[in-house]
C-alpha cells in the first residue's frame, strides 16, 4: 500500500516556506522531513538512541494530567470544539471490542458519511487499549502500553466543504511543540508512512524529536476493500497525539512508567521490596528495543544482546531488570484492569469479557513472582484514586471493581486446581512419545482453553523431566485470537429466509410499519404490491410486527377478495415486510384486511417491555455491570442474558422480581422516537446498545422514566401498567460471566403462579400438611430421611463385618489363597462392594467372588494385596467368570467386576470359580 503514496503527496507548502528537506534514512530507508541538512538517521528508534533521559527538551515537564490540558487548549483556541472522551468498550461497533485509536469512535458512521460528526473540526483525549503489545509491556520500560490516551484534533472533509488537511495539519502539530510545548524546531523530524486501521487507510507523518516518536498524523481517505484501497467521500484528518509520550519527553526521566503512574509505581515497588535502580534504567532504555518481541527472539535471547551491548552479565542483569519490569507491566495492566470492569465489563470467556480475564491472570502471574499476589486490590484502589479524578466512573464504580476481582481470583485458583491433573497427563504423553518439550501451541491451547498459564505448566511439567519454553510474544498470541469478531447482539440482522429474498425485493418501495405509530392496532387495510414465491405476500403498509431483535414475527389472517388466508410468519427484507402465508394469495393489487392475533402480539409486547423492567432491576440488585448480553422474546414467557460474575441467589431473584412488578405496577409511560444516532448518543450515551449494535443513521429509542433506556425495534406497551406483574419462573448460568433470566409476564405471570400454587396443595396434600407449613414439614421429612439413611449405612456396616465373617469361616483353600464366595438376591452394589472391600481387608490372602443376582446377573471379585502377589488379578478372573452369563467385564489387579444377562447361569459362577481362580493361579 505504501508504493500508493507519491513524493508529491508529503510535499506541503509548510515545509518549503520553514527549510525542510526530504531526505531518506540510512538506518531503516525510510523517507523524512527535516531541518537538518546533514541529518543521515530519520529521528525514530532503534535508527538512532533516546537522547532526551536525562537532559528533557521541552520548557517544563507536565504531567499527564497537564499534557492532556494543553493539547485540548491548543486546540479549542485554534476552532476545535472539545468532546468528552468515548468509553473504551467499542459497544456502537460489531467489528471491534476495544477502542484502540480517537478515530475508533468515528468509525464507521461518521468516516463514511453515514452521519455527521458531534462537532467539527474537533478534539478529544481518548483512552485507548491495544493488546497486540501486550509482551512488550514493561520489558521496554515504558516504549509499550497497554492502556494509552490517543490526543485526537480530527477534522471531516466533506465533498464542497474543506475544513483543513495535511499542510495545516502538520502546522499546529508543529505549532503546539514549538511555540507553546517548547521543542527547538530543528529537533523535529516528519517520516513519511502509511496507515491502516479499523477498516480505513490514508498516507501519515510520524512526529518524531530525539529518539521518541511522539505523535502519528494520519489523514484518511480509503475503506480497505480485502486488498484493495477505495477512495472515501469523506477525507478525514486523524491525528494520534501520544499524550504520555510528549509528558514523558518533557520530564526526560527514564521510564515513561515513572511520568504516567507517578506514586502509584512507586508504592508497587514498596510492596514487593523491588529497587528501583534509576542510573542504571538510564544506561538500559536506550537499548530497551531488544526486548520487543517483535524480533521474534526468546527473552533470553533478547536479554543476553541487551546485556551484550551494555557489557554486563545477562543474569545479573535480568536478576535485577525482571522485578522492575514486572512492577511496571502490573501498574499498566491495573489501570486497565480498573477500565474494562469500571465499563462493566465481566471476565468471561468471550468478546471483551476474554480479554479482561486474560489480563487479570497475567497480573496474578506478575504479581506471584513479586511476591505480592494479595495486594492486587490495593493496586486497584490506588489506580481508582490516582485516575479518578480525571475518569469519574472509577470511583463510581469502585466496588463492583473489588468484587470481580474476588470473583475472578476465586474462579482462578479453581481453575488451577482442575488443570493441573491435565498439565500431568500431556507431560506423562509426551515424554512416553520421546518429547522433552510442550510445543508453544500446546501452551496456547492450554491458556486458551484451560485458563493455565505457562507458569503454572512449568511447575507442574519440568519436575517430571518436560521443559517449557514460553515463547516472548505468547499473551500476544492468545490475545490475537479474540482481539476482533462479530459481537453478540439481539439486533443480528435479517434472518436466511430475509436474505434469500432481498433481491426480490429490492424495486419494491419500503413498507408503512404501522406498529410503530400505533402498537395497540389490531386490523388494518393495505394493498398487495407484490407476491413471492406464491407465499409471501408485500404490502404497502402493515401491522404485522417482522422477525427481529429476539421478537418473533407476527401472525394472523389476510382477508383477500378470495378469502381468509393465514400468515404463519412475518419477515422483513431491507426495508420491505412480507408476510408468509399458508393458502391462495392475493392478486396484486387487490385491497386486502389484515387482522393480527391479538392475544399472542400483546402477550409479546407485554414480555418485550417486561425484558427492559427485567434489565433495570437485575442493574440496581446485581450491580451496573449486569450488562444484557442477550434475549428472546416470546408468548408464554421470555428470557434475558445478564453479563454477572456469579450465581444469582434466590434472595437476589426474588428482589429483581419484586423491583421489576412494582415498576410496572407504576404505570410509568413507555416513550418511543426516533433520533439521529448522533444526538441518541449524545442523550443518553452508549448504554443504548444493551441488545446490541444497531444499524442505521436513526435509532429508535424506547425509554421507560429513569428506569431503562435502549435502541429498540421491538413493539412495546405504551405504560408499563399494561405489562401486569411479572414472575421470574428460573435463572441459569449458560455460560461463565453470563446469567439467564426466564420469566413470565401478565396472564403468563398468572399462569405460572397459579401452576406454582397447584404444584404446592399437591404437595399439601401428599403429606397432609396445611401449605402454609408445608414448608417446615418437608424439612422434618428431609431430617427423618437423613436419619434413616444414616441409620441403614450403620446396619450395613455391621451387616458387612457379620457377613465377612461368615465367609472367611467358610473359604475354600485354593492354592495358596483363601476364596470367599456369595451369591445375594437383595441389596444395593454399593453394600455388595463394602463387603468386599471388608474380606479383602481382613485378610490379604482372600479372594472373593460375590455375586448379586436381580433383573441381572453382577459379579463382584476383590484380591488381598497378598492374593496379588501371588497372581491373581480382580479384573481379569471377573472379566472371565461374567462370560458364563453372557456378558463381560474387567477392572484393576485388587478389585473387578462385570455382568451379563443370563440369570440361570449364575450358579455356574460359584461352581467355576474355584478352577478359573486356580487356572490364574498356575499361570
Amino acid at each position: 500500500m505504501e508504493n500508493e503514496i507519491s513524493e508529491k503527496e508529503f510535499a506541503v507548502p509548510f515545509f518549503k516556506e520553514n527549510g525542510f528537506t526530504r531526505k531518506q534514512c540510512e538506518c531503516c530507508k525510510a523517507y523524512f522531513w527535516t531541518q537538518r541538512p546533514d541529518e543521515k538517521y530519520c529521528g525514530d528508534s532503534p535508527c538512532v538512541q533516546y537522547s532526551f533521559i536525562g537532559k528533557p527538551p521541552a520548557k517544563r515537564p507536565y504531567s499527564v494530567h497537564d499534557m492532556r490540558e494543553l493539547f485540548l487548549s491548543f486546540f479549542e483556541k485554534n476552532g476545535h470544539t472539545r468532546i468528552k472522551p468515548y468509553p473504551v468498550v467499542a459497544r456502537w461497533r460489531d467489528d471491534v471490542f476495544l477502542v484502540g485509536a480517537s478515530i475508533y469512535d468515528f468509525q464507521p458512521y461518521v468516516t463514511e458519511g453515514q452521519i455527521p460528526p458531534p462537532a467539527n473540526p474537533l478534539v478529544i483525549s481518548q483512552p485507548s487499549i491495544r493488546f497486540t503489545d501486550i509482551d512488550n509491556v514493561g520489558p521496554t520500560l515504558g516504549r509499550h502500553d497497554l492502556i494509552f490516551e490517543m490526543g485526537g484534533a480530527h477534522a471531516f472533509n466533506y465533498p464542497g466543504k474543506e475544513i483543513y488537511w495535511m499542510d495545516q495539519t502538520i502546522r499546529y502539530h508543529h505549532q503546539l511543540a514549538t511555540e507553546e510545548f517548547g521543542l527547538k524546531s530543528e529537533s523535529l523530524s516528519y517520516k513519511e508512512h502509511f496507515w491502516s486501521g479499523g477498516g480505513n487507510a490514508g498516507p501519515d507523518v510520524e512526529c518524531l524529536c530525539d529518539g521518541l516518536e511522539i505523535s502519528t498524523l494520519v489523514f484518511m481517505q480509503y475503506k480497505v476493500q480485502g486488498e484493495e484501497l477505495v477512495k472515501l467521500p469523506i477525507r478525514t484528518v486523524d491525528t494520534g497525539y501520544g499524550i504520555e509520550r510528549w509528558a514523558w519527553l518533557s520530564q526526560g526521566k527514564p521510564s515513561a512508567f515513572q511520568v504516567i503512574y507517578g506514586s502509584v509505581l512507586d508504592k508497587i515497588f514498596d510492596m514487593a521490596s523491588v529497587k528501583f535502580d534509576e542510573k542504571l534504567v538510564a544506561k538500559v532504555v536506550p537499548v530497551s528495543s531488544y526486548m520487543n518481541t517483535e524480533r521474534g527472539e526468546s527473552r533470553i535471547d533478547a536479554r543476553k544482546k541487551m546485556a551484550d551491548a551494555l557489557g554486563m552479565d545477562w543474569r545479573e542483569l535480568d536478576k535485577v531488570l525482571v522485578p522492575v519490569e514486572n512492577a511496571m507491566a502490573v501498574a499498566d495492566h491495573t489501570k486497565t484492569i480498573a477500565f474494562l470492569l469500571s465499563e462493566c465489563v465481566v471476565p468471561s470467556n468471550v468478546e471483551e469479557g476474554y480479554l479482561a480475564r486474560l489480563l487479570i491472570r497475567r497480573t496474578y502471574r506478575m504479581l506471584r513472582q513479586l511476591g505480592i499476589e494479595e495486594r492486587i486490590l490495593d493496586i486497584l484502589d490506588l489506580q481508582v484514586n490516582y485516575w479518578g479524578g480525571d475518569f469519574p466512573q472509577l470511583k463510581d464504580m469502585r466496588r463492583e471493581i473489588a468484587e470481580a476481582i474476588k470473583s475472578e481470583e476465586s474462579k482462578y485458583r479453581r481453575t488451577i486446581e482442575r488443570g493441573s491433573d491435565l498439565v500431568r497427563k500431556i507431560s506423562s504423553d509426551l515424554k512416553a512419545k520421546g518429547q522433552k518439550e510442550i510445543p508453544s501451541n500446546t501452551l496456547v491451547e492450554l491458556y486458551d482453553s484451560h485458563g493455565i498459564v505457562p507458569d503454572i505448566v512449568r511447575e507442574i511439567a519440568e519436575p517430571m523431566g518436560v521443559q517449557v519454553n514460553e515463547p516472548g510474544n505468547f499473551f500476544g498470541m492468545v490475545a490475537q485470537k479474540h482481539l476482533s469478531g462479530k459481537r453478540a447482539s439481539d439486533e443480528e440482522g435479517e434472518t436466511e429466509v430475509a436474505v434469500s429474498l432481498k433481491d426480490k425485493v429490492a424495486e419494491l418501495p419500503e413498507t408503512v410499519p404501522l406498529y410503530y405509530k400505533d402498537p395497540f392496532q389490531k386490523q388494518f387495510q393495505g394493498k398487495a404490491l407484490a407476491v413471492i414465491d406464491r407465499k409471501f405476500v408485500v404490502l404497502d403498509q402493515t401491522c404485522f410486527y417482522p422477525e427481529g431483535g429476539g421478537q418473533p414475527g407476527d401472525i394472523g389472517v389476510l382477508q383477500t377478495s378470495a378469502g381468509p388466508v393465514k400468515v404463519v410468519d412475518t419477515q422483513k427484507a431491507g426495508r420491505v415486510i412480507l408476510h408468509q402465508i399458508d393458502g391462495k394469495p392475493p392478486r396484486v393489487g387487490d385491497i386486502v384486511q389484515g387482522s393480527i392475533e391479538w392475544d399472542r402480539r400483546v402477550s409479546l409486547m407485554r414480555h418485550h417491555t417486561g425484558t427492559h423492567l427485567v434489565l433495570g432491576a437485575a442493574r440496581r440488585v446485581l450491580g451496573k455491570h449486569a450488562w444484557q448480553a442477550g434475549a428472546q422474546k416470546g408468548v408464554e414467557s421470555s428470557r434475558i442474558d445478564i453479563s454477572h460474575y456469579e450465581r444469582i441467589t434466590d434472595e437476589q431473584v426474588r428482589e429483581i422480581e419484586r423491583l421489576a412488578t412494582e415498576t410496572a405496577l407504576q404505570d410509568i409511560p413507555v416513550e418511543s422516537m426516533w433520533l439521529p444516532r448522533e444526538k441518541a448518543e449524545q442523550a443518553y450515551g452508549y448504554i443504548l446498545y444493551q441488545g446490541g449494535v444497531v444499524p442505521g443513521r436513526e435509532l429508535r429509542v424506547i425509554k421507560i422514566g429513569d428506569w431503562d433506556v435502549e435502541a429498540c425495534g421491538g413493539t412495546h406497551c405504551t405504560r408499563t401498567g399494561q405489562i401486569g406483574a411479572i414472575k421470574i419462573l428460573h435463572t441459569e448460568r449458560i455460560q461463565d460471566g453470563v446469567e439467564r433470566i426466564i420469566f413470565a409476564a401478565g396472564t403468563q405471570a398468572l399462569r405460572a403462579f397459579q401452576e406454582q400454587e397447584r404444584v404446592l396443595k399437591g404437595i399439601s396434600s401428599a403429606v397432609e400438611a396445611p401449605v402454609e407449613k408445608v414448608d417446615q414439614y418437608v424439612q422434618t421429612l428431609i431430617e427423618d430421611r437423613a436419619k434413616l439413611t444414616k441409620r441403614l449405612e450403620e446396619l450395613g456396616i455391621q451387616w458387612a463385618g457379620q457377613e465377612a465373617e461368615r465367609l472367611l469361616r467358610s473359604s475354600k483353600k485354593v492354592g495358596t489363597v483363601k476364596l470367599c464366595q456369595g451369591k445375594y438376591t437383595s441389596g444395593e452394589e454399593n453394600e455388595i462392594v463394602s463387603l468386599n472391600n471388608k474380606i479383602v481387608e481382613e485378610d490379604p490372602n482372600a479372594v472373593t467372588v460375590l455375586l448379586l443376582v436381580k433383573d441381572s446377573a453382577r459379579v463382584f471379585v476383590g484380591a488381598g494385596k497378598q492374593a496379588i502377589s501371588h497372581g491373581v488379578h480382580a479384573g481379569k478372573l471377573a472379566g472371565k467368570l461374567a462370560a458364563i452369563v453372557g456378558g463381560g467385564g474387567g477392572g484393576k489387579d485388587y478389585f473387578g467386576q462385570g455382568g451379563g444377562t443370563n440369570t440361570k447361569a449364575a450358579d455356574q459362577i460359584i461352581k467355576n470359580s474355584e478352577s478359573v481362580l486356580k487356572s490364574m493361579l498356575t499361570k
